[in-house]
């Protein structure tokens, strides 16, 4: 498969920081976990920094669903009632998307969200990126590459993916969903900015005292995520619960707050372990989240949104 070929200098240009508002959408496996619902919350509740222009449903397969067609469908029905909370119309603005992960190395699967990744992408204009946050198996973006693998030069993405590259493996639950997925993407020079589950993300922890007190009766989103939360777990003595899928809208948000390393793109072993090489192209992989803060941020945009004020 051939790629553009973008030089290092605009690679890391992308790479940088950006102000004012940023252009995004979100694919999200959004029934999977809880997690996925908080994130939708956060980017929708950060309109000063974020232009959510479509969330795409992520197929999935656990025991929340009978395979990767039914979790995608399940997703998306999930985007529905969340978007029906803050009162944004789904039509033209929530996609399906893939039925499947990819059936083999270079061969994308179609969907709706694919297209319109690429609609989005090619229509961006070139000093300007449309930042693509990933926050389950990574089937979406990867077809729209290969389908129209020119996007590479309009698109940032942004992965919750995989475990720290110094992690004994790489073998969580969105990367190994679809591995030749996440192989195009590490292969095909996007921008890319990878955020590791454990080791990093795994610091997103927060407990049900703490979601009764600042998420729970913040308005019907609040009652909804904080319904969620509670019904996780039959135990909540004791127990906390990650809410992973925050890191990824919290860097795009403000990128301090889920610092990053500039490294070369790792290689995906066939045993579901990283290995590097010097002669790769550089992507961004955070090392921390400053979990405080994001919380913190999180909460007062939900208190802010059930008094009338975003």
């Amino acid at each position: 498969m051939q790629y553009p070929q973008l030089s290092e200098t605009f690679r890391l240009e992308r790479l940088a920081p950006r102000s004012g508002k940023i252009r995004m959408v979100l694919d999200t496996d959004t029934f999977n976990e809880i997690d996925d619902q908080f994130a939708l919350s956060y980017a929708i509740l950060s309109p000063e920094r974020i232009q959510l222009e479509a969330v795409y449903a992520a197929p999935f397969f656990n025991e929340l669903s009978t395979g990767p067609k039914d979790g995608m469908e399940k997703s998306y029905k999930e985007i529905i009632h969340i978007l029906n909370r803050f009162e944004i119309p789904s039509e033209g603005y929530a996609f399906r998307g893939s039925e499947s992960y990819l059936p083999g190395p270079h061969m994308p699967v179609d969907s709706a969200a694919a297209r319109d990744l690429i609609a989005k992408a090619l229509a961006m204009p070139d000093d300007e990126p449309l930042y693509v946050a990933a926050i389950g198996a990574i089937t979406n973006v990867a077809s729209a590459i290969l389908i129209e693998p020119s996007i590479v030069r309009k698109i940032v993405v942004v992965w919750l993916g995989g475990h720290q590259l110094s992690w004994r493996d790489a073998n969580e639950f969105n990367l190994q969903q679809d591995l030749h997925a996440v192989r195009v993407l590490l292969d095909s020079g996007v921008p890319f900015v990878m955020i590791p589950c454990f080791g990093v993300a795994s610091h997103l922890i927060t407990t049900l005292p703490e979601i009764n007190h600042f998420v729970k009766g913040k308005g019907k989103i609040g009652d909804f995520l904080a319904e969620r939360y509670e019904a996780c777990s039959n135990d909540h003595i004791g127990y906390s619960r990650v809410i992973w899928d925050l890191s990824a809208i919290a860097y795009i948000i403000e990128p301090e707050l889920v610092p990053t390393d500039l490294v070369h793109s790792p290689l995906l072993t066939d045993q579901i372990t990283w290995s590097t090489h010097p002669g790769r192209h550089l992507i961004r992989c955070a090392y921390f989240v400053n979990r405080n803060a994001i919380f913190r941020d999180l909460f007062m945009k939900l208190q802010e949104h059930a008094e009338g004020k975003r």
